[in-house]
């Protein structure tokens, strides 16, 4: 009895494939929702002063019921160390702890320790993204895609050096480059098209340098969207349905069909 209804919670809070465990997981996206609107609220002085007891008693709220999701999630699973220090185990364990944290700190000194503490209730905005095959398929494009964006970084940081060094040496000391760190902030701010305007190049060769940096800045901005722009349009055509997932190693990139995990080999429950 008690195994059956472990893995009709499972299917219930980990897949979303049947109607209860769609409206589960729409529940915990008004949840999610709400909580994120109160902690943005609270940060408003004249919302706080007049509507902060309402909004400290529907905190509660929500992180009990977070509270209960989060001790299910690990009774269900068939190895709970693996959920607990997992991505979204981590995730959802900031997304109770705060409360529970700023129990421990009472008086007026301790207030701003407090207000740091519960504002990182913000990471339950990353909840989100386990509701989302959408954002699945993005994550899967941005890690198919590391290599190459991870050369294209240590490019542009050689890059940004190299232009930095010669702008220290074209404009001076005089001209706001005081040192080659200097000029590769001025570098980095320009390529990216930032702009912010607190330093710029003055002699005639310094500005030639500039404008080239500029039109670089455009093409390489445009580098990595392409790269993961193509690895998010291959998953779109190869990958299917990921509505299933595997209790044991709690993979999700599992077809709909499989009658075992293609990551750890255990039987998935029908």
């Amino acid at each position: 009895m008690s195994n059956q209804l472990k893995n009709k919670l499972y299917r219930i809070i980990f897949e979303s494939d049947t109607p209860t465990g769609k409206r589960f997981d729409i529940f915990l996206l008004i949840l999610i929702g709400i909580s994120i609107i109160a902690v943005l609220l609270e940060s408003v002085p004249n919302i706080q002063s007049q509507f902060g007891h309402q909004l400290y008693i529907a905190e509660w709220i929500i992180t009990f019921f977070f509270s209960i999701e989060y001790v299910f999630r690990i009774w269900v699973v068939k190895h709970p160390a693996k959920y607990i220090f997992s991505f979204y185990g981590i995730i959802d364990l900031l997304a109770i702890l705060p409360s529970f944290i700023g129990l421990f700190f009472v008086g007026a000194q301790g207030l701003m320790i407090i207000r740091g503490i519960r504002l990182l209730r913000i990471f339950r905005l990353f909840k989100l993204t386990r509701y989302t095959s959408e954002g699945d398929t993005l994550l899967r494009a941005l890690k198919a895609s590391r290599t190459k964006i991870s050369v294209f970084l240590f490019a542009v940081f050689t890059i940004v050096i190299f232009i930095g060094t010669l702008m220290y040496l074209v404009e001076g000391e005089e001209h706001g480059y005081t040192s080659i760190p200097k000029g590769i902030y001025w570098a980095i701010v320009t390529l990216t098209t930032v702009g912010y305007g607190d330093i710029a190049p003055v002699t005639n060769l310094g500005q030639f340098i500039a404008s080239l940096v500029m039109i670089l800045g455009y093409g390489i901005i445009a580098v990595p969207t392409g790269i993961v722009t193509a690895e998010f349009a291959k998953d779109k055509w190869t990958n299917k349905s990921l509505s299933r997932n595997c209790s044991n190693c709690l993979k999700e990139d599992l077809d709909p069909d499989a009658a075992y995990c293609k990551h750890c080999g255990e039987k998935l429950e029908a």
